[in-house]
């Protein structure tokens, strides 16, 4: 998966502004005002950084990805955010390290979201929020249309149109305090919770 995102990285971009300009950017800057001020966050799936702008005022901000290539263009959007590269199933961060933890259409292409979640959740410290913008499985006739079209999208680019990622936060055993469905339930932005032991 990570030779996909690094041979798309060059365009990557210039392929989503118009996607950023209509809708994209204005989730962004949604999703990232959910995020605490004058904290500690990490960002899974940095890409080439099309959420740095969006960034609140932070203690620390460290933003993983696991495309080398990715980073490269990431690099020149920030100087003052920690780029790592890393997967998000195995991430090289200590325990109980995060006030918050986030991600912007990542979870439909990450391999297994069950371990993704789980490190997310150990990387966390109690009551730490997780904070998802995820393109997922619409309900009614329109998920069945989703499902077909995921064998495709997983084959191409291991992309799942299909994921309920809610469902898979909850399952790893997040909080979801709350879903804002948008596009018709194409997207949710799902605003989740690490519960103290």
């Amino acid at each position: 998966m990570p030779q996909t995102f690094d041979r798309i990285a060059p365009s990557y971009d210039k392929m989503i502004r118009p996607y950023e300009r209509r809708f994209l950017g204005r989730w962004r800057a949604e999703t990232l005002k959910e995020l605490p001020t004058d904290a500690i966050i990490l960002e899974i799936g940095a890409g080439t950084g099309a959420n740095f702008a969006y960034y609140p005022n932070c203690k620390q901000a460290v933003a993983s990805e696991i495309s080398c290539e990715m980073l490269k263009f990431a690099a020149e959007k920030t100087a003052s955010i920690d780029l790592v590269e890393a997967d998000a199933e195995g991430l090289p961060f200590a325990s109980d390290s995060f006030d918050a933890v986030f991600a912007t259409l990542v979870f439909c292409s990450i391999a297994d979201p069950a371990a993704a979640f789980a490190e997310v959740i150990r990387v966390l410290k109690p009551n730490g929020h997780v904070i998802l913008l995820e393109h997922v499985r619409p309900n009614g006739l329109l998920g069945y249309v989703f499902d077909a079209l995921s064998v495709l999208t997983v084959a191409v680019m291991d992309d799942h149109f299909n994921r309920r990622t809610a469902r898979l936060a909850e399952a790893a055993g997040l909080e979801v305090l709350e879903v804002r469905s948008k596009a018709l339930g194409i997207v949710n932005l799902i605003i989740c919770r690490k519960q103290a032991k």
